[in-house]
């Protein structure tokens, strides 16, 4: 093991082998309907209306015209491989294989950040290969998560060096903003781990006068956001940060009748979206999309106020399951569960032997992505972006375990 983590690109190869094999004989057991691409889910209706009309449109369950309902890095992507592939079930396996290939890369990293920030990279190598080992489920590597949970991970690199650097110029300032701003097309629930990320660097460095480099860093996400928010205001006449869904996705997760997880308020007849729903689309048509977000955050925002009990219970249940699992499907939950706790363990384990800035690099991803989430139907994928961060502190508890367990062996044979 040690052979193999002295050199980061070696631990590298060997989990992203291990992982991209695991997931590619993964995905040879999904059903060929969901390779095809569709316009079934919003990302893939978004996809093929840029592929067939050049227009980011239409992803509810009638053509309702231009949208901001995703962000639009992930849509993009896949329209040009449908452009090269046309829609078909070649232009399916490609997307998803690139899903594979982003996910495996992720825990690829793992040694490599590791040493970052100040753990073992053999935790870094047992935590990829754990992770690697056992990928999400299929049906989301077709979505952008795994995509997201890469560049967090190179993102908080980057902050962590900033950190502990001499001096950092304004040129890379400049260039990490533009690597937020673009990772928020992507997945804009990344914004409150970047502003942990600056608050901690402003109190961080605050003998050393960050605040230029802070403001040159918000600069690069503004110029980096700025032509898909400028997009968005000439289309919709609004501003909003980057999707215009919130207030959706607010009322699906707190209405009467509302349960944590969405999936059992489909069960029950009470999910009631767009995509799947002809008569919420119509609305949606005939409202405009900003129209019907803003009726829908009214309508949420109206029931939490006037059962304020019933939110604070289904909030505090969110979290568990974020955290725990959903304890309704047991099988998921003791996974979930058993992933946090040795996570837990390993921070606990390691911490004492990290610097500030390290404990930092990984703390504040785990505190403030979530947060959002806390509010949103359950949903599970939604712990992908920062899983990675899991297996990496699992990893670190068990290796602590490990070597413990191997000095004192050592020590009885002596």
């Amino acid at each position: 093991m040690d052979w193999l983590v002295r050199s980061p690109v070696r631990a590298f190869v060997l989990i992203f082998v291990v992982g991209f094999s695991v997931r590619a004989t993964v995905i040879q057991w999904v059903p060929r309907e969901y390779f095809v691409p569709h316009t079934r889910w919003e990302v893939e209706a978004i996809a093929v209306s840029l592929t067939e009309r050049g227009t980011f449109a239409d992803p509810y369950a009638i053509p309702t015209g231009a949208t901001a309902h995703v962000p639009p890095i992930y849509p993009g992507i896949l329209s040009v491989i449908y452009r090269v592939f046309g829609l078909t079930f070649t232009a399916g396996v490609v997307a998803w294989m690139l899903g594979a290939a982003t996910g495996a890369a992720t825990f690829a990293l793992l040694p490599w950040f590791a040493g970052r920030v100040g753990v073992a990279r053999q935790a870094g190598l047992l935590g990829g290969l754990a992770g690697t080992a056992l990928p999400q489920l299929p049906h989301w590597l077709a979505h952008a998560e795994a995509l997201t949970a890469l560049a967090l991970c190179l993102l908080l690199a980057a902050f962590l060096r900033r950190w502990t650097a001499v001096r950092v110029s304004m040129a890379a300032s400049l260039l990490l903003g533009l690597a937020w701003g673009a990772a928020f097309l992507l997945q804009p629930a990344l914004l409150p781990v970047l502003l942990g990320c600056v608050g901690f660097e402003l109190w961080w460095l605050r003998d050393r006068r960050p605040w230029r480099g802070s403001a040159m860093l918000a600069l690069g996400v503004l110029l980096a956001c700025a032509p898909w928010s400028w997009r968005n205001y000439t289309t919709f006449h609004h501003l909003f940060f980057v999707r215009s869904n919130f207030g959706l996705e607010l009322r699906v997760g707190n209405h009467p009748g509302a349960t944590a997880d969405i999936d059992v308020n489909s069960e029950r007849g009470t999910f009631l979206h767009p995509r799947t729903s002809e008569p919420e689309a119509v609305q949606v048509r005939d409202l405009g999309e900003i129209g019907y977000m803003q009726q829908e955050q009214r309508e949420a925002l109206a029931w939490i106020g006037e059962h304020p009990g019933r939110f604070a219970e289904l909030t505090a249940v969110r979290f568990l399951y974020f955290w725990l699992g959903p304890l309704h499907r047991p099988a998921v939950a003791l996974w979930t569960a058993l992933l946090t706790l040795l996570a837990l363990l390993g921070i606990w384990r390691s911490f004492p032997s990290l610097t500030l800035p390290q404990r930092a690099t990984v703390l504040i991803p785990l505190v403030t992505f979530p947060l959002v989430y806390y509010v949103l139907a359950y949903m599970v994928r939604y712990r992908i972006p920062i899983e990675w961060i899991l297996f990496l502190m699992a990893g670190a508890g068990a290796w602590h375990w490990l070597t413990e367990r191997g000095g004192a062996q050592r020590r009885e044979g002596r």
